[in-house]
């Protein structure tokens, strides 16, 4: 059975990851953590998540957790996750990350940890927007050297702190390569100043934040005479959590190095 630890216990996604696991006949939690100033500290995750005692208590370190697991699954903070991917380089255990909002610093450390571990990160874990990745990408490539608009529009709950969200991004970098160019070059997130026509080939990005929407992510493909939407909605963060335990059983064998969920799932 493979052994599994949550990070960022307290949070959406870690006790989506708490209810799965509690329910998982091949897989089980057997730590949690959370800040260590954190109140949730010394309690049961799985009542913390409303699933019922599992006799695992939250703890502020994965260094201080009583049970060393296979692989640990983060969705906890950007410092936090640092850390940990650390500890888990030093003690070779693989580490998948859903955090998002990373600076280039960031990544850089956890480049330097997968030179020890494999390291699945991705800043959606759904199967579905996997698959989506796939289909704006084709989209893209059709769609090359026709005059096409493109916007990347994105939803999620009020208390999420990065926008555009990762998964946006991650769609407008999939349009940006399939064109040789990086998206820095054509993302366009402010056209508060902008009274022009838009820029050729620019990719637009919209925000929304509020209420408890869980991931809404549309690619808009506009043409003259035509418009191409391909959407995900994801109504539960249960399709979140089973990816990246798809993932956890992937990632456990496979050498050190960056991986995704193009990886897990066969497509690159």
């Amino acid at each position: 059975m493979l052994r599994i630890a949550v990070c960022g216990a307290s949070g959406r996604m870690g006790r989506a990851l708490t209810a799965l696991l509690a329910e998982g006949a091949d897989a089980q939690l057997v730590s949690a953590t959370e800040n260590p100033n954190s109140n949730y500290i010394g309690l049961d995750v799985g009542e913390l998540s409303g699933v019922g005692k599992l006799d695992v208590d939250v703890v502020g370190t994965l260094e201080a957790a009583s049970n060393r697991p296979d692989v640990v699954i983060d969705f906890s903070s950007v410092s936090s996750t640092l850390v940990n991917a650390e500890w888990c380089a030093k003690l070779g255990i693989p580490i998948v990350i859903g955090t998002t909002g990373l600076s280039k610093s960031d990544l850089k450390r956890i480049d330097l940890a997968s030179t020890q571990i494999p390291i699945c990160m991705a800043s959606n874990f759904s199967i579905g927007v996997n698959l989506v990745y796939r289909l704006v990408e084709m989209a893209a490539d059709s769609f090359k050297n026709d005059d096409v608009d493109i916007e990347v529009c994105e939803a999620h709950h009020k208390r999420k702190l990065d926008a555009p969200s990762g998964t946006a991004l991650s769609l407008g970098k999939v349009i940006a390569e399939s064109r040789g160019q990086k998206l820095d070059e054509l993302a366009v997130f402010d056209r508060t100043s902008e009274f022009g026509k838009r820029t050729p080939q620019s990719i637009g990005f919209t925000s929304i934040r509020g209420g408890d929407i869980v991931g809404d992510h549309t690619v808009l493909f506009a043409g003259e005479g035509e418009l191409v939407e391909i959407t995900h909605r994801a109504s539960s963060r249960m399709a979140f959590a089973r990816g990246a335990v798809r993932a956890s059983r992937w990632l456990i064998q496979q050498p050190p190095g960056i991986y995704d969920m193009q990886n897990v799932l066969g497509f690159s």
